[in-house]
């Protein structure tokens, strides 16, 4: 019996070495897959596809494939002084309502072209989406509906850095631009370190810690922005500590008025829509903003930043040195005034004033 016992613990040792291999591989296995689904996004629901929502609004279709929602405000184009795109921000679309009176719409002429951008409400997701293509999306739309050779811009927020690559790439459409409480990237070359570390460090951590995977790691991204362990992006989390005391004394207000086509920017998935332009603005850009040139050396239109004194979100340093640093740029700091200063009728409309008259 001893002896038996014996046998059966030697071999019992012989073969415990393998069991651990399989037993290890495995669980490496099993953790490989967890990560790789934990890490892929779902597919999008693109508009018009089966099963996905519904194409409720005029469409154009670019060189590849893709197509852009727009709607169209103002005076008929055929009728107006003035053209201007309007580039909203993140979580938003082209239902973005501003406070443009009726009359300095038809004092001034204007005609308004607002479009979803790609992954937004009804606009196709571009897996390839960056900085650059926003450009070349906005000047292909442009031309789609015969608007002209050129044309204004306002982009606010997030919606501020198409604007810069339009200003790199196709500067030679452009009658002027705005960018509204534009977004920085803490990670341009161009920013002194004490500059970047400034802004960066008025942000709060689980910001700061989403922007550091979004430009470092972006392929985590996805994961950290679904993960249980940390708090991730604090717009996303409903964390209101991000907004000033004038910020949210707006949201008060403008929650009383309805949120049009609200229900609408994310139903392709929200990676579509709001990661990848949080990957976008916040990755490695191809060219810094000190790189772009005068785009109207003639003085024969003019680009604007506009930026809250009191933005949390934005931190004023790094748009007042970029300003500072391109002198051709008119800067507009408002004292008392927080991320959604153009939500205010008298600055909304001494903001399209500025572009289109100053």
């Amino acid at each position: 019996m001893c002896r038996r016992n014996a046998e059966d613990i030697s071999c019992s040792l012989r073969h415990s070495p393998i069991m651990i291999i399989r037993v290890t591989a495995a669980v490496i296995g099993g953790l490989v897959g967890w990560a790789y689904l934990a890490m892929k996004p779902p597919p999008p629901k693109i508009c018009g596809s089966q099963g996905g929502p519904p194409v409720t609004s005029p469409r154009v279709q670019l060189s590849d494939g893709r197509h852009l929602a727009y709607k169209e405000k103002g005076v008929p184009m055929e009728e107006a002084k003035y053209k201007i795109i309007i580039i909203h921000g993140f979580d938003s679309s082209k239902d973005l309502d501003l406070p443009v009176s009726q009359e300095l719409i038809e004092e001034l002429r204007i005609y308004f072209l607002l479009f979803d951008r790609a992954g937004y409400g009804e606009s196709d997701p571009n897996p390839k989406r960056s900085v650059k293509s926003e450009a070349f999306d906005i000047q292909e739309l442009a031309d789609k509906l015969n608007i002209g050779s050129k044309f204004y811009l306002i982009g606010v927020s997030m919606g501020a850095y198409p604007i810069w690559s339009c200003l790199k790439y196709i500067p030679h459409r452009l009658s002027g631009a705005s960018l509204v409480v534009p977004m920085v990237n803490y990670w341009w070359p161009c920013l002194p370190p004490s500059v970047s570390k400034q802004g960066f460090k008025r942000l709060l951590a689980q910001d700061q810690w989403s922007f550091r995977v979004a430009h470092y790691t972006p392929w985590l991204f996805y994961w950290w922005m679904t993960q249980k362990w940390f708090p991730s992006l604090s717009i996303m989390t409903g964390n209101m500590a991000i907004f000033c005391k004038q910020d949210l004394e707006m949201i008060k207000m403008l929650s009383d008025g309805p949120s049009v086509g609200q229900e609408k920017v994310r139903q392709q998935g929200v990676h579509e829509s709001l990661y990848r332009d949080i990957l976008a603005g916040y990755g490695e850009w191809e060219f810094d903003p000190l790189d772009i040139a005068n785009p109207f050396p003639e003085n024969e239109g003019s680009v604007h930043i506009w930026q809250g004194h009191e933005d949390k979100i934005i931190p004023f340093q790094i748009n007042r040195h970029i300003a500072k640093e391109l002198p051709w740029i008119c800067y507009h700091e408002v004292p008392d005034a927080g991320h959604l200063l153009i939500y205010d009728g008298n600055l909304c409309t001494t903001i399209f004033r500025e572009l289109v008259l100053g």
